[in-house]
């Protein structure tokens, strides 16, 4: 098991703000709240990475559409209990700090995370109709108090031929940024419901062998 639990889980982004806080949940008279950011790639799109935060971190009021804002924190997975949307699996950037920034001041945009977990799932490899390599992957990334998150992961090219390989259990290393990506649901009726997914788009990876090896001897003793 990695050493640190808080540094299994890192996530920096910056980007514009484009929806207001709206309250989410209250944990011991503690109010959390979650807003949208646009972050742009390089080829000229975006992605849209909800952010969730403790009201004792900014005013709410600090939070206006269009300014630009900084988060550090966790990419994390709730269990979506209320069963809306059909979605089981709830994907946000829980963030311990942010910074907002006024019109005009200058903002370096940035969307990076390290994740260092265990492969909970057979990665799914497989090609696109254009040749590209591509390969599912499902962490869990370990949190305090006997937590874990459950993250998805795609890697790409040779990244993905080397995933193709891993096994249940295997201690992997990620870096990589944030993603969104739009998709069509088909629903019990038979209509069709417009959804978005959140998953990490690996840049790098690393493969732990001696924490594999060990719970591989584990296993067979």
């Amino acid at each position: 098991m990695p050493g640190n639990i808080m540094d299994n889980n890192s996530a920096s982004l910056s980007g514009t703000i484009i929806s207001k806080p709206e309250f989410s949940h209250e944990v011991y008279g503690e109010g959390f709240y979650t807003f949208t950011v646009e972050v742009p790639r390089l080829s000229n799109t975006y992605d849209y990475i909800p952010v969730m935060f403790s009201e004792r971190l900014l005013p709410l009021e600090k939070f206006e559409v269009g300014k630009m804002v900084a988060v550090d924190g966790q990419f994390r997975s709730y269990n979506n209990y209320s069963g809306e949307g059909g979605r089981k699996l709830l994907l946000t950037v829980f963030a311990r700090d942010i910074a907002v920034f006024e019109p005009g001041e200058d903002v370096k945009v940035t969307n990076s995370i390290y994740l260092n977990g265990f492969i909970c799932k057979k990665p799914v490899y497989r090609t696109t109709p254009f040749g590209r390599e591509i390969a599912d992957i499902l962490l869990a990334v370990n949190r305090a108090y006997n937590k874990s998150d459950y993250i998805p992961c795609i890697a790409w090219g040779r990244n993905a031929r080397y995933a193709s390989n891993f096994e249940i259990g295997d201690n992997i290393r990620i870096w990589g940024r944030i993603q969104s990506r739009n998709y069509q649901k088909k629903l019990p009726d038979g209509t069709v419901e417009e959804r978005t997914a959140y998953e990490v788009s690996i840049s790098k990876m690393e493969h732990l062998k001696e924490n594999n090896n060990a719970r591989k001897s584990n296993r067979e003793s």
